[in-house]
């Protein structure tokens, strides 16, 4: 396949975030894998308990340019069962609670700052959001030229 051809979606490499309220870390990096992997990944996220897109990670994510306001928060419940080639967790409570998944072709577990646990004023919580997304950017950076690699 050529570089710039558009991979099927069949083709596509499906990843499951996870946190523990679907509400930041997890929101964020769906929408930072969407946004730097490209087609290459179908990519969704969820919670143990999820809740609500913090407005704190909207702000964040749209300073660098990717909009993730369209996003919602989604029940693990919801992909019990569907395949995936990756799950990660990126909080320390999915991690320790998260379910099996026997189609996942691999399980990695990140732990990333909870920013949403950040108190203070406004700036002092969005630098706690910015923080975790400049994290989970670099960590999926590497994360998306390994499953490029693994996928051929």
């Amino acid at each position: 396949m050529l570089f710039h051809e558009k991979k099927k979606m069949t083709d596509q490499i499906r990843v499951l975030i996870l946190c523990t309220g679907n509400s930041a870390r997890s929101q964020m990096a769906e929408g930072l894998l969407r946004h730097d992997g490209g087609d290459a990944f179908a990519v969704e996220s969820a919670g143990l308990e999820p809740s609500f897109v913090r407005s704190e990670a909207i702000k964040a994510m749209h300073e660098i340019g990717v909009d993730i306001s369209g996003q919602h928060s989604k029940s693990l419940d919801k992909f019990i069962g569907q395949p995936f080639e990756y799950v990660i967790t990126v909080c320390d409570n999915a991690n320790k609670n998260c379910p099996i998944f026997p189609g996942a072709k691999q399980r990695i577990h990140w732990s990333v700052e909870d920013p949403a646990a950040a108190v203070g004023t406004e700036e002092t919580r969005l630098k706690a959001f910015r923080a975790a997304r400049d994290d989970l950017r670099a960590r999926l950076g590497k994360f998306i030229e390994v499953a490029k690699e693994n996928s051929r």
